[in-house]
């Protein structure tokens, strides 16, 4: 994280978060206010897990599923940033 994200507190979103109730990295009260996500850029709105220190997300591979029904995923590399939506336009961007 860098100073920027270290001093907006909560303001920031998480460094790593997922949206699998499994995973160790899900907050549902987080998710409730809404992440917007840009990767290389791009505004994303497919992404089911991101790391902004490791600069990388996870989006769905297609309609295929694993043996126990989840959704295979692709890890992408590229500079992620990450925001609250509910903050509006002029919210504070979490990136490396």
């Amino acid at each position: 994280m860098t100073e920027d994200t270290k001093s907006a507190g909560n303001d920031t979103p998480p460094d790593h978060l997922s949206i699998n109730p499994m995973s160790p990295h899900f907050d549902g009260d987080l998710l409730s206010r809404g992440i917007g996500i840009r990767f290389k850029g791009a505004t994303r709105t497919t992404v089911e897990e991101y790391c902004i220190s490791e600069s990388w997300i996870k989006v769905q591979a297609g309609k295929a599923r694993d043996r126990k029904g989840n959704p295979l995923l692709i890890k992408l590399s590229g500079p992620v940033e990450a925001w609250f939506e509910d903050l509006g336009h002029d919210a504070p961007v979490a990136k490396l």
